[in-house]
């Protein structure tokens, strides 16, 4: 696995995990933690705008999940945490808020690994322009991520560690990554596939 940013959770996370594990459902993060926690550049009282695209994108978002996956991968997503796309399961695929607004505005597909439990994925593959992925960039960089070049992509990646109310080490945390007018969110508890994000971008982005 790539070089992470280590956060350890204090305080009330702990508690917070006793609805992830019930539901697979991230709790919001203690402001205890300023690292982990949503952060907005300039003044933390004035949102961001959010910005629409007025530029048609050249980049086809897939129409499945099914189209996300190299055929290797696919395979160890089936075998070690199935199904794809459990209905019950609501992880969000990034708990920072102005790129939740985002998505909400931009091309996105929307993919989840595992049942509703303590080990799970979710994932949104979007397609962005320029204004827009330096919005991406610029939230992830005043949020505390751990971001790294590959090749033409960037990724950024965030992880978090606690101990449960029952005493069960926990580890959840997000990657973005950015390639050309792809953008490709996850947040993960307990599951994080080797080289996952990077077959995405090299699936998609070519």
């Amino acid at each position: 696995m790539p070089a992470l940013a280590r956060v350890v959770a204090v305080g009330s996370v702990a508690a917070a995990l006793a609805v992830i594990l019930s539901a697979c459902v991230p709790e919001p993060v203690p402001t205890a933690s300023p690292s982990v926690e949503a952060s907005v550049p300039g003044d933390p009282g004035t949102p961001t705008p959010i910005p629409s695209s007025t530029v048609p994108p050249t980049t086809a978002l897939p129409a499945t999940c099914d189209d996300i996956y190299s055929d290797a991968m696919r395979a160890v997503l089936e075998e070690q945490n199935p199904p794809l796309n459990d209905p019950v399961v609501t992880l969000l695929a990034t708990e920072q808020a102005p790129l939740l607004e985002l998505l909400d505005v931009v091309p996105t597909l929307r993919c989840s690994w595992g049942t509703p439990s303590e080990r799970g994925l979710a994932t949104n593959v979007s397609i962005v322009d320029a204004e827009q992925a330096a919005l991406v960039r610029n939230t992830l960089t005043t949020s505390g991520f751990e971001c790294q070049d590959s090749g033409d992509a960037t990724i950024c990646r965030l992880e978090q560690r606690g101990v449960s109310l029952d005493d069960v080490p926990f580890e959840r945390g997000e990657v973005q990554a950015l390639r050309g007018e792809v953008w490709v969110a996850t947040s993960w508890i307990n599951f994080d596939p080797e080289g996952y994000t990077e077959d995405i971008l090299s699936t998609v982005a070519g």
